[in-house]
């Protein structure tokens, strides 16, 4: 008579703080909001990102409590719920009715194991690059132990510039650099090695994957916020291109905010303002802010516009489009202090090197001319911006004080 089987051990049911509210599972990287509550990151980061978890106004709010979040919100890593985690993780045995891979994804990675994918990866394997972008968007303790690997930066880039890469390997090796907090002396030694960098991140960005142009993008800000001047003003006008399609594609709003810091660190240079200008940004610009979007990306967008309306090119554009000048006005006094400042610089450099008789009226009709009354009056505005609204009222007075677009009160201000 054959022995019988020896019964097995029952389920392990999972803590119920060690599972996110919002997925029900076990949390592979908890992370914590100012409101006291855990979440995993990737689940609160999708979270964050919908439209759905915004409030009546731009702020964001917390899946549980409900309460408001700041929009520049900091995930802070839950370091003692990893570890009790994984202290958990380490009493289970074959069977225990748990996940495999959700085991599997939160068991330590060793070192050796890290080399062995990071040289199948420097053979352009898509696998093995694929699998070190997973294991980087796990957890911060993982995408930690890869940046202190070996020749890391170097083999990735190698990747992304190699002629015998194919244009998915390309993409996850974009992906895999874009997660990593790459130092500055090694992003300028990607730079000064790869002299094709820039075309290979030019063929990542018209990707018809999103998600791998957003990582692209990224990359670029990087390099841009370090890289050598040379290789800066250096850069063709498609590169500049399929950033500014970024914007205008609306990606993500990561990407978009990546992309505008990108354009802020190129425009200091005055060849590449023009090359900016060129490549269409004038226009997306105009467009983005005419979607009304969130506080931070306004900013952003405003300083860019800024930055270009210093070259008589970008003030060309600027005038050009049949709702330029008014959104920019628009924003004055109805985002935040630091985008009324740089809204008040765009329209100073309109009024004193591209004031025709038609841009002087489109800006009393619109009604650009009337919030900067309202700006000189209001506490919103800081001193240095008062006194450029100031400046733009006195420059054309004569002109807008004969307007009946304009209120009394202007006559009062600037009399004749």
């Amino acid at each position: 008579m054959a022995a019988m089987a020896p019964p097995s051990a029952p389920p392990a049911e999972v803590p119920s703080y060690f599972l996110c509210p919002i997925s029900l599972q076990l949390m592979r990287d908890p992370v914590t909001l100012p409101t006291g509550i855990s979440y995993d990151r990737a689940a609160i980061s999708r979270w964050l990102a919908s439209p759905a978890s915004a409030a009546s106004s731009s702020s964001r709010t917390c899946p549980v409590t409900r309460q408001p979040l700041e929009p520049e919100l900091q995930l802070t890593p839950n370091h003692t719920l990893r570890r009790l985690i994984g202290s958990w993780i380490a009493t289970l045995s074959p069977g225990s009715g748990v996940d495999e891979e959700e085991v599997a994804a939160l068991r330590p990675v060793h070192r050796d194991e890290l080399a062995s994918l990071l040289s199948d990866a420097a053979a352009a394997q898509v696998g093995a690059l694929r699998k070190l972008g997973e294991l980087v968007a796990e957890c911060d303790h993982r995408r930690a132990m890869l940046e202190s690997q070996d020749g890391v930066f170097d083999v990735l880039s190698r990747v992304l510039t190699g002629a015998s890469a194919c244009s998915t390997a390309r993409e996850e090796a974009v992906g895999v650099l874009a997660s990593l907090r790459i130092p500055e002396q090694d992003l300028v030694r990607i730079v000064s090695r790869h002299g094709n960098l820039a075309q290979s991140l030019t063929a990542v960005l018209r990707s018809s994957n999103l998600q791998s142009r957003a990582q692209a993008v990224r990359l670029v800000r990087a390099l841009a916020d370090v890289s050598v001047p040379a290789w800066v003003i250096g850069l063709d006008q498609e590169l500049l291109a399929e950033v500014i399609r970024v914007v205008r594609d609306r990606v993500s709003t990561r990407a978009t905010k990546a992309a505008l810091h990108a354009l802020s660190a190129l425009c200091p240079y005055g060849r590449n303002r023009v090359k900016i200008v060129g490549a269409g940004a004038v226009p997306a610009l105009v467009e983005l802010l005419l979607d009304e979007p969130e506080r931070r990306v306004c900013e952003l967008a405003l300083a860019v516009l800024d930055r270009l309306c210093t070259c008589a090119e970008g003030r060309a554009e600027l005038v050009a489009h049949a709702a330029g000048v008014a959104v920019v006005g628009k924003k004055v006094l109805r985002v935040s202090e630091a985008a009324s400042e740089r809204a008040v610089r765009v329209l100073r450099s309109v009024a004193r090197h591209a004031a025709t008789p038609a841009v002087l009226q489109e800006m009393a009709q619109a009604g650009v001319v009337g919030k900067l009354c309202l700006a000189l009056r209001s506490e919103l505005c800081g001193v240095k911006t008062k006194e450029k609204v100031h400046e733009v009222l006195k420059l054309h007075s004569r002109v807008w004080r004969t307007s009946p677009c304009l209120s009394p009160k202007f006559l009062a201000l600037y009399p004749s």
